[in-house]
């Protein structure tokens, strides 16, 4: 059996099999699922020549208890792109049901595939409200955003998928028809472990990376847009400049926070972000969220609110002192760095819509390149 942490369950090769020296010890998966609980799933559209785009399905307490709220935060960094349901996480600090990343124009066909998934599966969750978290990044360079390729079905379908375990990353799901740094980019996905108070808990990271400009690339502390400058189609496009584009980030832990400290997690990724290069751009929504699936069914469901079940009841949560939230700092930040990177190193070449190509991270020449020359660990 293959190492988790060098490649991925299709043995695609991860960033650590090119000897990139990244710090913090990662779980064992070193992916999102490696929290309790959480399950991801993948629709992955590829067909003729214009289709690349497809659905990323997070289940925070896996598809049988949809309806147990999370502790939750969420945090933008820059604000040209779309997460629905952030206006309740704000208000309530919590979030429940599927979350699912897709395409800029796919938003409305994966909303709507959540909410018949809830009404099939959970009906009496869907009798009172729902207000399904859906984010998204362009994929327009790639694929006929324009085409409805993305559908409900397409959701239901993702949302079914949704498992626990190692997970793919590169050119799958919402990830499909995505580009980072002008190199070919998508899903990511990392983990770390942070011990405290005699316990080992997990951070995981979800990223939809579809950002950067090449000039911008940087791995493990060494500058490297200069070198790659010479494959890079992108940089002829009249649509955007260089740079523009999204990134969606998904922090999932264990640990026992508060709906302010899931919140302050979430601000750290724009930290692991500028480890790979990025100073960030006018034109990319970076937006970002965080959940904790530790106090299970100490958030009183809406639902059960609206019927009365808990009325004079009151809710209870233990969380880890503020204080002491510096190392779960840390792993957001390492962990969000190496799922970039993973995006890429777990990556093709891809040609599609109008025959517009992108380049592959050429991964021989970045194990070269950054020989000898990695920042200390």
């Amino acid at each position: 059996m293959s190492d988790p942490h060098l490649s991925t369950p299709c043995g695609k090769p991860r960033a650590r099999a090119l000897g990139v020296s990244l710090a913090g010890l990662p779980g064992p998966a070193n992916a999102i699922t490696d929290v309790p609980g959480v399950e991801v799933g993948y629709a992955t559209l590829i067909a003729g020549d214009d289709v690349r785009t497809g659905v990323t399905a997070i289940q925070p307490r896996g598809r049988e208890r949809p309806g147990d709220p999370c502790a939750a935060g969420f945090h933008s960094f820059n604000g040209n792109g779309e997460m629905t349901g952030v206006s309740w996480i704000e208000e309530s600090g919590t979030m429940s049901g599927p979350i699912a990343l897709t395409n800029t124009h796919a938003i409305g066909p994966a909303h709507a595939g959540v909410v018949r998934w809830t009404v099939r599966h959970h009906p009496h969750i869907a009798e009172a409200w729902l207000l399904p978290v859906i984010a998204e990044t362009w994929d327009g360079y790639l694929n006929d955003i324009n085409g409805g390729h993305v559908t409900e079905d397409t959701t239901l379908e993702v949302l079914e998928a949704a498992r626990p375990g190692p997970i793919d990353e590169g050119s799958v799901g919402g990830g499909t028809g995505m580009c980072c740094y002008e190199f070919k980019g998508g899903t990511g996905t990392a983990s770390r472990v942070v011990r405290y108070g005699g316990e080992d808990y997990a951070v995981g990271v979800l990223v939809q990376a579809n950002f950067g400009a090449r000039r911008e690339l940087t791995i493990a502390g060494v500058p490297l847009g200069d070198a790659l400058a010479d494959d890079n189609p992108m940089a002829h496009r009249h649509d955007a400049p260089p740079g523009a584009g999204s990134i969606i980030a998904v922090i999932a832990s264990n640990a026992p926070l508060l709906p302010g400290q899931c919140k302050a997690l979430a601000r750290r990724v724009p930290l692991g972000l500028a480890r790979t290069g990025t100073t960030g751009s006018h034109f990319s929504g970076d937006l970002f969220l965080a959940f904790s699936t530790a106090n299970a069914e100490a958030f009183t469901p809406g639902w059960r609110s609206l019927r009365g079940e808990c009325q004079g009841s009151y809710d209870a949560l233990s969380f880890i002192p503020w204080g002491f939230l510096d190392t779960f700092y840390e792993a957001v930040v390492r962990s969000i760095e190496e799922a970039v990177l993973n995006a890429l190193v777990a990556n093709g070449e891809m040609v599609g819509y109008r025959g517009h190509r992108v380049p592959a991270l050429p991964r021989d020449r970045i194990a070269e390149l950054v020989k000898g020359r990695q920042r200390p660990v």
